[in-house]
């Protein structure tokens, strides 16, 4: 069966926005954990996908122009992913939204079609977010590994990765890395 893998940037605090509705701290929307050999499918919720479909469809058109989103001009790490989700399948969790802008995106309407969705031959699933869906798919017991960038820093004020969640749930830590700029990549199993 394939996995439902999670991957969020965080702060120490466990905040995925500041007060200003975004995480300034991040320097870039690249997939920075590993995944992309892993995984043939991308699943988001509605509500993160149409600035998700919209950033990225900037990169791929005007991969040397500044972002509109965020002013800066995107990493050669975002150009890549740029390119590796233009020819990725998405999958929407929505109950409302019909269309979208990418051929290859595809909606379900419950958890029983992302249980279904795994049971489906193909390599990993990446659960790009956002935080209501990663809570909502943790507490259904879905999501199979958490991989968390966490930076050093407490954001206060902001939305928490999992304001959410319905129970307390224990984690199996797997691997802890420290990268670049006092971040540390912690990946744990949901089991």
């Amino acid at each position: 069966m394939r996995k439902l893998i999670a991957g969020m940037k965080v702060s120490v605090d466990g905040k995925i926005e500041g007060p200003e509705g975004y995480a300034d701290w991040v320097q870039g929307w690249s997939e920075d954990y590993g995944l992309t050999p892993k995984v043939d499918a991308c699943l988001l919720g509605a509500g993160m996908y149409p600035g998700y479909e919209q950033y990225w469809t900037a990169i791929q058109n005007e991969p040397d122009k500044l972002l509109l989103m965020t002013g800066k001009l995107p990493t050669l790490e975002e150009v890549k992913w740029a390119r590796f989700a233009a020819q990725t399948p998405h999958y929407v969790l929505s109950s409302t939204l019909t269309s979208a802008r990418w051929p290859k995106t595809s909606f379900v309407r419950g958890f029983e079609d992302i249980a279904a969705l795994k049971r489906q031959p193909g390599k990993d699933i990446y659960l790009v977010g956002g935080a209501r869906t990663t809570a909502s798919l943790i507490d259904a017991g879905l999501v199979d590994e958490l991989r968390l960038i966490v930076y050093p820093l407490i954001a206060g004020d902001g939305k928490a990765l999992f304001a959410t969640t319905a129970r307390r749930r224990e984690l199996e830590l797997r691997k802890v890395q420290q990268l670049q700029d006092g971040r540390v990549n912690l990946i744990y199993g949901t089991g």
